[in-house]
């Protein structure tokens, strides 16, 4: 950026001036030393000279830096204002696809079939008597059965489960048998 060249020329001016400060003051202490004053007056002026110049320097530097500051700043401002602008656009695409009137057409239809479900759920479950639904729980169970058979699965048939409790008795004097070996032993009626 040619504004920050510029305020590296300006340092380096400044460096310059302070080598002449530094050289007018060594060469006015010289001409004092030598008894010379009034050529000891003439570097001090010129050494005041090259002070005011290095005073402007500073304000002009000064100057550069808010200057290059406020372009930063400012470039910074653009790309936001930028990506505000594109992402505008994109709310206008968005807005074009979803507009009103379809919202509320896709809500209405939303709500009606709803409706329609509870309508039907309200009727099949006032209607139906036990046996009724009895046949639906068992035609449900079927069609599990199918839908496993034609999933490579084949129905879990489990085994009846007695209705009675076995008993078995402990007469005084015998030892309680084995669970394993219970079927060995009779049980009295």
């Amino acid at each position: 950026m040619l504004l920050k060249l510029q305020r590296d020329k300006v340092r380096q001016y400044q460096k310059k001036i302070q080598g002449v400060l530094d050289r007018e003051e060594a060469i006015a202490r010289a001409h004092l030393e030598a008894g010379r004053k009034d050529r000891a007056l003439i570097a001090l002026r010129q050494r005041k000279y090259q002070q005011s110049l290095l005073q402007k320097t500073d304000g002009q530097l000064e100057n550069l830096e808010q200057l290059v500051s406020t372009i930063e700043f400012s470039l910074v401002e653009v790309s936001v204002l930028h990506g505000l602008k594109q992402g505008n656009e994109v709310l206008k695409d968005i807005h074009r696809e979803l507009n009103i009137e379809s919202v509320e057409k896709l809500l209405e239809e939303t709500a009606e079939a709803r409706e329609y479900q509870q309508e039907i759920s309200e009727m099949l479950s006032n209607n139906l008597t036990m046996d009724e639904e009895e046949a639906v729980q068992e035609e449900l169970r079927q069609l599990q059965a199918e839908v496993q058979e034609t999933e490579g699965q084949k129905p879990v048939v489990l085994p009846s489960v007695p209705d009675t409790q076995p008993e078995t008795r402990v007469e005084e004097g015998e030892e309680p048998v084995p669970e394993g070996q219970r079927s060995k032993v009779a049980v009295p009626a």
